[in-house]
């Protein structure tokens, strides 16, 4: 169960069942009340035609055994007095509730056509008396009271029981006082219909139902077809370990196409991160490979003609083997993510202290502050200076200023200078536009690459251009001590 409800197909369509099974429920409800309430209210006005049609006899002395309104075989009558006793009832009628009176034989005593009068005919009362008792509300001798009063109750006409809508209507009678008139309609009408409507809904909601869930779970499938295509290539590609491949991108527009889009992102820049690793460490591997073997051949030829031992060189080699693996041991401090210190570091200063003891090397520097690492700008400014130095005719020249909220650092020399082809791909790890040039004059390739993610890690950017005098010219950008600065790349 816990499988199958695990499954946004799933959930989407239980979901959408459920919310269309509340509005139906709720609808449905709706409906119901408002036929019965309609169906009610119509019964409630034919009992009261009926009660008005009653009440109209009797306000105009139609005596109680000649109304025409007991006569109805489908609405059972009441006539009651005052004081609640029953004198007159429909024929057949056999037992009622909901009426206030449970009466269905009238009383003897009022139950003639003369009842009311006195031994001469004349009325008990003389209508004087009956309006000096009369309240200030009370009705005139032959009114009909406005409205009426409704009840719900059952009732027993020749042997059929049904339930009826009850409507009371009082009249003042010329003759025997206030009477209430009780009529009833019956309420098959509204059960029969009420009961359809319910029937109808409990076949037909579950059918609705069914099929909201069958539309809901075939459109869920057919849009999540192609996350489910996207799951599987991405299976693949983690079991064949093939960043090569790329995940389907879907012809839409949606959600899933840019899931898909940028799934294919994440794996070019994830294979292209392997590769660069894949290289970087075959390609240090190589750099590494040519001092050591230079050291061992050297050791091993002192060892069988100590007379021949070349000490400087075999110091030189040691010393470019060590400064190797200084630069890939920094290079993979960066790659992990290391954040250099935050400590005020005066770029004029800096600058100054590198330049000292390199000839031709001129400083034009005013006292700039910036925050980060002191040893890794300091690294940066040295590298410069050491890839101006084998490229320089004669001047090397090192500036320092303000620009805005940015300290600005140029290294400029008066050499051949870097084509606009190669000033981004010079920056790249055991890159060496000279390829003529030897190991031991040009490096490893690692200066740059170094000075540059030392530079980014401290929110400011590197870049090679011109230099006026016709070389090259790497114009460092940082932000001042204090400015925001701004995220590091990957």
């Amino acid at each position: 169960m816990s499988r199958l409800f695990g499954s946004v197909r799933s959930r989407a369509t239980l979901g959408a069942t459920l919310v269309v099974a509340v509005a139906l429920v709720a609808a449905g409800a709706a409906v119901l009340l408002s036929l019965r309430a309609n169906l009610t209210g119509e019964a409630g006005t034919r009992a009261e035609r009926s009660a008005q049609a009653v009440a109209s006899e009797l306000a105009a002395r139609t005596p109680l055994d000649k109304l025409s309104g007991l006569d109805a075989e489908d609405t059972p009558v009441q006539i009651v007095d005052d004081d609640g006793v029953l004198l007159a009832a429909s024929e057949d009628l056999e037992r009622i509730s909901g009426t206030g009176t449970a009466e269905v034989t009238p009383a003897p005593a009022r139950s003639g056509a003369g009842a009311g009068r006195d031994e001469d005919g004349d009325d008990d009362a003389s209508d004087d008396d009956r309006d000096d008792d009369r309240d200030d509300d009370s009705l005139a001798p032959g009114e009909i009271a406005q409205g009426a009063s409704y009840t719900n109750g059952t009732a027993t006409v020749d042997g059929d029981t049904e339930d009826y809508r009850f409507a009371a209507v009082e009249v003042e009678t010329p003759d025997r006082g206030r009477l209430t008139v009780h009529a009833g309609a019956p309420l098959a009408a509204e059960h029969s219909a009420v009961g359809t409507a319910l029937t109808s809904m409990l076949i037909g909601f579950p059918l609705l139902l069914g099929v909201v869930a069958a539309v809901t779970w075939l459109v869920t499938g057919r849009a999540l077809r192609p996350v489910e295509g996207i799951r599987r290539e991405m299976a693949a590609i983690t079991a064949s370990e093939d960043l090569r491949r790329r995940v389907p991108e879907p012809a839409t527009h949606d959600e899933i196409a840019r899931l898909a889009r940028t799934t294919n992102a994440t794996l070019a820049a994830l294979e292209s991160s392997v590769e660069r690793q894949r290289r970087f460490v075959a390609d240090a591997s190589h750099e590494l490979r040519s001092p050591i073997a230079s050291l061992r051949t050297q050791l091993e030829v002192a060892a069988a003609h100590p007379e021949l031992l070349d000490l400087d060189g075999a110091v030189e080699d040691t010393v470019r083997l060590q400064n190797l693996a200084a630069d890939l041991l920094l290079l993979a401090r960066l790659d992990a993510g290391e954040r250099p210190a935050g400590t005020r570091v005066d770029l004029a200063a800096l600058a100054r202290e590198e330049a000292a003891g390199r000839e031709s090397v001129t400083v034009d520097a005013e006292p700039v502050e910036v925050s980060g690492s002191r040893g890794q700008l300091g690294r940066v400014l040295a590298n410069l200076l050491d890839n101006a130095q084998r490229h320089a005719r004669e001047r090397i020249t090192v500036s320092v200023r303000r620009e805005g909220d940015q300290a600005v650092v140029g290294v400029a020399d008066d050499g051949e200078g870097v084509a606009d082809a190669d000033r981004e791909r010079i920056f790249e790890r055991f890159v060496r536009l000279d390829a003529a040039r030897s190991r031991d004059d040009g490096g490893a390739g690692l200066g740059l690459a170094i000075a540059r993610d030392v530079v980014a890690r401290h929110g400011g950017t590197l870049t090679a251009g011109a230099a006026p005098a016709g070389g090259a010219l790497f114009e460092l950008r940082l932000p001042l001590a204090g400015a925001d600065r701004g995220t590091p790349p990957a």
